[in-house]
């Protein structure tokens, strides 16, 4: 598979530059300030939601690019774990204390396929529209669903994204779990004790026309194994990446760099690392978790992952996202190649692969890289 494709994304900070993403932070769960979210005209009100607002700023960046394609030769795929979840909860209380739900709520506020819908409309795309949520996964996924439409010649243009924003359905969710950290997250520490919930949102513009980046290659698997517990060994996430070489023509030793899931939770760094060393061997590439800079974007993070790995291969004299932790390794687990903060890709290996983890066992890989070297 050989698509180009053009990104933008904005950090769980809310700050926007066009390929950027935000610095070190060190709160435990992120916010993006309303106050720089575009605003839902009342034309469609029924759409509104933070969700959607944060997915507008990301939208517009691609508007004037899809000029020139015929609506209905474009298509739309949104990945969310949750999409407006937040107002089902506001209106819930609201009618908890006055006895009817709010004027303002409508179920597509909430309603997972609604993402889908307000950007095809929001966009004026009449071709295929429709959101896909395989819970963390689903950013990465909306992707590998973009890249399909555009192999089937069903579309000229696919608009994919993935958006995130919090509740407290999320949050309690993730405390439940045990699976939160009170501080900066450790992806890949002995002293590990959990994740950090984000924000976010990433769009590519994915097309057959040329691009300096381009998605090369793209994995899936399912593990099955547990509700919310990866398979120990790992084996569905080596099937996923080595999948995403195979569709790529790559093998291991072409990737420049790897972006880890790496949520700093026990079992996932447990079972990705095992992965990794299963099938990299001794010579794992430069990788890192972002993790620690971002938070967990839910499912946001496949798509704000891959846009760093964008961000690296169009600037390849900028150092590699360096891996924050606190550089205590674990001795329990193989030894990966963990990024400093100096080290940059290898100009002859012009490739990276963003790794994305999910409940109920999805595994997905993506491979971008340069096609203009």
């Amino acid at each position: 598979m050989y698509i180009p494709c053009f990104f933008y994304a904005v950090s769980e900070s809310g700050k926007q530059a066009g390929h950027k993403l935000s610095g070190p932070v060190s709160r435990a769960v992120f916010a993006i300030e309303d106050a720089r979210l575009a605003e839902v005209p009342s034309s469609q009100a029924r759409y509104r939601s933070r969700s959607n607002r944060l997915l507008m700023t990301v939208l517009d960046e691609v508007r004037e690019r899809l000029r020139g394609y015929p609506p209905d030769r474009i298509g739309v795929v949104i990945g969310t774990s949750s999409a407006g979840i937040a107002e089902g909860e506001a209106a819930l209380k609201y009618r908890l204390h006055r006895g009817a739900m709010p004027p303002w709520f409508h179920y597509k506020q909430q309603e997972l396929g609604g993402a889908a819908e307000f950007a095809a409309r929001w966009l004026g795309i009449r071709g295929p529209a429709y959101t896909v949520s395989t819970s963390c996964a689903s950013g990465a996924h909306a992707l590998v669903c973009a890249g399909n439409l555009l192999r089937l010649k069903i579309c000229d243009a696919v608009v994919a994204a993935g958006v995130e924003t919090l509740s407290g359905t999320t949050v309690q969710g993730f405390a439940s779990l045990g699976a939160l950290s009170g501080t900066r997250c450790n992806p890949f520490s002995r002293h590990r004790d959990g994740t950090i919930l984000g924000e976010g949102a990433a769009v590519f513009l994915l097309t057959r026309n040329f691009a300096p980046l381009a998605l090369m290659g793209a994995g899936m698997s399912s593990d099955a194994y547990h509700l919310s517990a990866p398979d120990p060994a790992g084996r569905g996430a080596k099937l996923a990446m080595s999948r995403a070489l195979r569709e790529a023509g790559l093998g291991p030793q072409d990737i420049g760099y790897l972006n880890l899931h790496g949520t700093a939770t026990g079992h996932n760094d447990a079972m990705e690392a095992r992965a990794v060393r299963a099938l990299f061997g001794d010579a794992p590439p430069p990788s890192s978790s972002t993790k620690p800079l971002t938070g967990h974007c839910l499912g946001a993070s496949g798509a704000v992952e891959a846009a760093i790995c964008g961000e690296a291969l169009l600037d390849l004299d900028k150092p590699l996202p360096r891996h924050e932790w606190d550089g205590c390794g674990d001795p329990e687990l193989p030894a990966l190649h963990f990024t400093d903060g100096r080290e940059k890709i290898n100009p002859d290996k012009p490739f990276c692969m963003s790794n994305t983890y999910a409940f109920g066992g999805a595994n997905i890989s993506l491979i971008l890289g340069r096609a203009d070297l």
